[in-house]
């Protein structure tokens, strides 16, 4: 039973929210990015989509059939998007079901909620609301049940999981329904409630054992550098797990020594990092199309829906869209949970390789199906599991400040630059608590006073 003055104070605080739209971020995605004269960066600005590099936009006019407006449009809709999505997100709480975006230009955010009451608020931030069944925790409840149950049983007939937020379900893909049917049951969960793709399409790596720019492992194999690193004084880039193991020797594209990796987990994760030589710099820049470069300036998490381009040593540079974050998948080499699902082809050569979204890092290439000739599928580690679990610092574009000095709270951390906040996430900074709207690491110039995209004050 939920009493009186607790849906009293829950709608308090719907049409509190309501009240943001006047004096936050804009009700529509649509709406123009540009602040007056004083006022604090919006979503676009902060992370940059204001101002896209040629590379992205020719990519996406190709790959997504855009036209230049509408693919400079699509980056600044899909950033102010995150933003309202992270306040209806924490607002919500466990009610909240899940975000994505549709449209040719991303110009619709759908935010899904498990109670009509909250209608109102979403509506009252620019986006459509979808009522559901199940919230966002209960259906990363029901996927958990199914990795526990990949550590008992074969998965060989049954190599990808995930949660489809739009269609508000767990999915499992399987070569035919009898093995999707095992697993469901292995995993005790109600087969009319899961969702089954039968498809003969099986996940793989995507190292070249036969072998941005290339680089090479122990002689042999070839992979792709993702995203420039440090850790402390030590430069380096982070790539796949499943390219080399601890210890391993690289040499770059060009065949010259370059470094040695320092860390490597696969499976079950997909990351690593190699310590490069003082012969190689670490710069925020990713190949794009024709040997340009786009600067990278931090790792913002893109929604369902968003634009993501990729960069690999084999097929160069395309995009495609992000179709679900948590996906578990089972190679013939193990499984890995945690990998984010896109419609972005590649190759054989191209793992390790960077994904971003506008300037914002995103992961790097783990495996797929098809090739970019066909099309496929293909997956990526997030870069910001990988950044703290290695404690590495994306190198970036952006000019670094000094952290912000410690401050006194017995709830909230004090805010640092470096540090990964997942969204949710309570800080407090210059004496004020903030909660996290969107997943990132923490850039110096990124203090929660100026970047209302990445932080609410509570």
């Amino acid at each position: 039973m939920v009493h009186r003055h607790a849906v009293t104070g829950r709608r308090a605080a719907l049409t509190a929210l309501g009240a943001l739209v006047a004096t936050g971020l804009p009700a529509a995605a649509a709406a123009d990015p540009t602040p007056a004269a004083g006022a604090l960066p919006t979503a676009s600005q902060t992370l940059g989509a204001d101002r896209p590099s040629a590379p992205v936009l020719r990519a996406l006019e190709r790959d997504l059939g855009l036209t230049p407006a509408q693919a400079s449009r699509r980056l600044v809709n899909e950033a102010e998007a995150g933003t309202r999505a992270g306040r209806l997100r924490n607002l919500l709480g466990d009610r909240f079901a899940g975000a994505w975006l549709r449209g040719t230009t991303s110009q619709e955010l759908v935010v899904a909620t498990t109670d009509t009451a909250d209608v109102a608020a979403i509506k009252a931030q620019g986006a459509k609301a979808a009522v559901v069944k199940k919230s966002l925790r209960d259906l990363n409840a029901a996927k958990a049940k199914l990795d526990a149950a990949a550590a008992r049983v074969s998965t060989r007939d049954t190599p990808l999981w995930y949660v489809d937020v739009p269609a508000n379900r767990v999915v499992v893909q399987a070569g035919n329904k009898a093995a999707a049917a095992a697993f469901v049951k292995a995993a005790g969960l109600d087969g009319k409630s899961v969702g089954v793709k039968v498809t003969a399409n099986r996940p793989r790596l995507m190292a070249d054992i036969t072998g941005g720019d290339a680089y090479y492992i122990d002689g042999t194999a070839r992979c792709s550098v993702g995203f420039s690193v440090t850790k402390g004084e030590q430069a380096g880039f982070a790539s796949a797990g499943h390219c080399g193991k601890q210890g391993a020797k690289t040499t770059g594209f060009d065949k010259a020594e370059q470094g040695t990796f320092q860390a490597s987990t696969f499976p079950g994760k997909d990351m690593s990092w190699v310590a490069v030589n003082d012969k190689w710099t670490a710069t925020p820049n990713v190949k794009g199309e024709g040997e340009q470069k786009v600067q990278v300036t931090g790792s913002v998490q893109a929604l369902v829906g968003a634009a993501v381009c990729r960069s690999g040593s084999t097929t160069g540079w395309h995009c495609g869209k992000v179709e679900q974050h948590d996906t578990s998948v089972s190679y013939a080499e193990g499984k890995v949970d945690g990998l984010t699902q896109t419609t972005v082809c590649a190759e054989p050569g191209d793992s390790g390789g960077p994904y971003v979204a506008g300037v914002q890092a995103q992961g790097v290439t783990s495996g797929g199906t098809g090739d970019c000739k066909s099309g496929g599928t293909t997956f990526f580690q997030p870069i910001n599991p990988l950044l703290s679990e290695f404690d590495l610092t994306l190198k970036t574009a952006e000019a670094d400040s000094p952290a912000p000095a410690p401050q006194d709270n017995a709830v909230a951390q004090p805010w640092a630059a470096g540090r990964v906040y997942e969204a949710g996430a309570t800080v407090s900074h210059a004496g004020v608590r903030y909660q996290c709207l969107q997943t990132h690491q923490a850039q110096g110039v990124w203090a929660p006073t100026r970047t209302p995209a990445l932080w609410q004050r509570v």
